[in-house]
This record gives structure tokens, sequence and C-alpha cells, in this order.
């Protein structure tokens, strides 16, 4: 039964290829529309989360017991150098990046900015810090360095300092006294944000452990090799942390992640309202075609056709529509998508270069991130669309009369 009910209805929809094809667009359209805005919408939370994740946090933290609430820097992790070796070897971690920090004074002359000191493997530190990576002047730091510091390009025009000049770091220690270190300045880096270059004041962990007067790691920040791998990964960190609790990036920027997850929900109700919209055209395409086929109907229901065949054929021909349907919207999305990809929207005039929020540095030309998602997504969108604008011309067609069809038909 299903086979010929099936070629009845590619019979049918190509006997009138007009409405087929005006059926096929309506779903395509609505299809592209979504697709292109879930692939821009799923291109800002990735892009953003990444950028978060590469601004200090790490896509997961091994933070101190205690550090979450109050955030004191003078928290120390238990058995930090064990912990930090076991997590550098598990599958997924891309960079275990360890930190410790100290708040102090850095001065030239008469010239004095409070900053908070990082001390940082140079080997590691600028594949998960991405505001170092761009050295206006001089170096980076090296692995043999002592007491060298590598700041912000805006804390050098605060200090109207250079590379190889001198600059007096002072700190608190442990007990409450003043402890002074001299840090030659090997290089200027740039975020290209003038707000975070007075943040970055790094130099090794060896200095700021010296100077703080508390050996160990503050905290080691983690990149993964994938956004998706945070969760699988956690609770393998968290065993491998040696009791020290393990922070995503949103628990340690909770802002960002409210605001990314306030604009997820505004594009999945933009994305709801578009597929409602084709949902409605679809469905007012098949109730259109039952309407014209209304004698049609009647005829099979004279000649003994079931409600139930009936149903099933509207229904084979609705994922026929959906299938087409689907194919026609990755046509229609695929210049839009790939040049959203390639060149991206430019905000410029809203989001400026230097624009910053929670941290990370805004980029103001927003990209679009296809992938292999598209391909379930809009099959599954094309085909709720057509099956479910198709429940109710196909019971209103299992419903028809026969005799008051044929006989308002004459």
């Amino acid at each position: 039964m299903i086979a010929s009910t099936a070629r009845l209805a590619f019979r049918n929809l190509g006997r009138n290829v007009r409405r087929s094809l005006l059926s096929v667009l309506g779903v395509g359209i609505g299809c592209a529309i979504a697709l292109t805005i879930t692939g821009f919408r799923e291109s800002i939370t990735g892009l953003y989360s990444r950028m978060a994740a590469e601004t200090g946090p790490g896509h997961l933290r091994i933070a101190p017991a205690g550090w979450l609430p109050r955030r004191e820097e003078k928290l120390r992790l238990a058995d930090g150098p064990a912990v930090l070796e076991k997590v550098r070897a598990l599958p997924g971690v891309k960079v275990a990046a360890p930190r410790s920090r100290v708040e102090g004074l850095l001065a030239m002359g008469t010239r004095v900015v409070g900053v908070q000191l990082t001390g940082v493997d140079p080997r590691v530190e600028p594949a998960s810090f991405r505001f170092v990576r761009d050295v206006v002047a001089g170096r980076y730091l090296l692995e043999t360095d002592t007491d060298a510091v590598v700041i912000g390009r805006s804390l050098a025009e605060r200090l109207s300092v250079e590379v190889d000049d001198d600059l007096v770091a002072t700190v608190v220690g442990p007990e409450g006294a003043m402890e002074s270190a001299m840090l030659r300045v090997v290089g200027i880096v740039t975020s290209g944000s003038r707000e975070l270059d007075a943040t970055v004041a790094q130099v090794p962990l060896a200095t700021v452990q010296r100077l703080s007067g508390r050996p160990g790691l503050g905290e080691i920040a983690l990149i993964l090799d994938a956004f998706e791998l945070i969760e699988p990964l956690r609770p393998k960190v968290l065993a491998l942390a040696g009791g020290n609790p393990v922070l995503l990036w949103s628990e340690i920027t909770p802002d960002l992640a409210g605001h990314l997850r306030q604009d997820a929900a505004s594009s999945r109700l933009m994305s709801g309202i578009v597929i409602f919209v084709v949902l409605l055209g679809v469905a007012a395409a098949q109730l259109t075609a039952v309407l014209e086929r209304k004698r049609e109907f009647a005829v099979f229901a004279a000649l003994g056709m079931k409600p139930a065949r009936l149903v099933l054929q509207i229904f084979l021909e609705s994922i026929v529509l959906g299938l087409l349907g689907a194919a026609a919207g990755a046509l229609l999305a695929a210049p839009g998508l790939y040049y959203l990809t390639v060149h991206g929207l430019n905000l410029a005039s809203i989001i400026s270069s230097e624009t910053t929020f929670e941290g990370v540095l805004m980029d103001p030309v927003m990209r679009a991130e296809p992938g292999w998602w598209m391909v379930p997504y809009v099959l599954r969108l094309a085909m709720v669309a057509t099956l479910v604008g198709a429940i109710y011309p196909a019971f209103y067609a299992a419903k028809t009369d026969p005799a008051s069809a044929l006989r308002s038909a004459a």
C-alpha cells in the first residue's frame, strides 16, 4: 500500500509543477533565513566564548579553594606543580598555563601606577593569553629571564618608559613588609584597547613568588582543543586537580556569560518567529492544494480509498516537499553564509575597535560559522514545517464527503 501511495504522491506533485515549486520555494526561503540567523548566532556565541577564554580565564581554570567568592590573589593551589604536569598530559588540553598574581605598584621616577603583576610561564602564556601576542617593541619574556617585565602600550605611555628602561616594582609581602625589585622592560605589547593595555604587566613566575613571599601557583588556565570539550573534560580535570576546584570560564566572567545567554535567547526567539511564518506559509499552501484537489479526493473516496491512505498520501507529499525545501534552503543560504564567513558583517559604526566588555575586547566584524551542523538543522526545520503544516489539510481531505464534493464541483 505504501509503495502505491508513494507513486501516487509523486505523480500528484508532478502534475502541478508550479504549485509544487512555489511550495518548495516557500519552505526554502524560510529555511535559508533561519539557517543564516542560526549560523550567525552560533558564530557570535562561539567567537566571544573563545575570546573570553583567551583573555585570562581559559576554557577551564583550576583555582585555589575559596578563590571564587573572594577572588583573593594571595591564595595558592594545593600541590600546584604536580597538578600542572597531570593536566598537561590530558588528551584534549591544548595549553595549561600556570600563573600567580600580586597587587603592587610600578614606578619610573615620580610616575607611579597601580598594577596587578602576573607571574607566567613564558613558554605557554602567549598561547593562552592573546593580549600579549602582538609585541610592538622589544620581545616577549624568555624562560631564562629573571627580573624582566612585559607591559601594555598604554601602561608604558603612562609611565613614559621604553624597552630596556628599569621600573621599580613594590608589593606588600605576607607579613605586611614592603618588598621591591628592579624590573627591566623587555617588551611592550598591545591588545588593541588602551583600557586593556593598562592592565598588562607580566613577569616570570619566580619573580612574583619571590616578591609576594608566597611560593606555588595561583591558578592554572586550560585552553582546550575545542570549545565543545569543556563539559566532557571538566570531570576528568577535576579528578586530577588534587582537591582544587575547576571553574568554567562562564563562572569567572558571569556578566559576559549572561550577556551571551541573553543574546542566544533573542536569536532563538527570532528563529522561532521565522519558523512559525514558514509553518503558516506551508500550511496555507497545503490547504490551498487540498481545496484545489477536492474533487480528486472525492473521487478517491468514492472508489473506496480509506481516509488513512488519503492522509498518508498527503504526508508523503509533504515529506518530498520538505526534502526539496531543505535543499533549496541550503542553496539559498549558501551565498550569504559564504559572504558572512569570509568578509563578515562590519559593525564598526556601532562597536568601536576598542570596545571591551568584562575584560573581553569586542571584535566589530561579526562572521558566520557554518559547519556540518547545518545539514541536520535544515532537514529538521524543513521536515517539521512541512509535516506540521500538513496536519490540518490532511485531516480536512480525509473528512471530505464524496457526494457533496462532486455535487459542488459539477
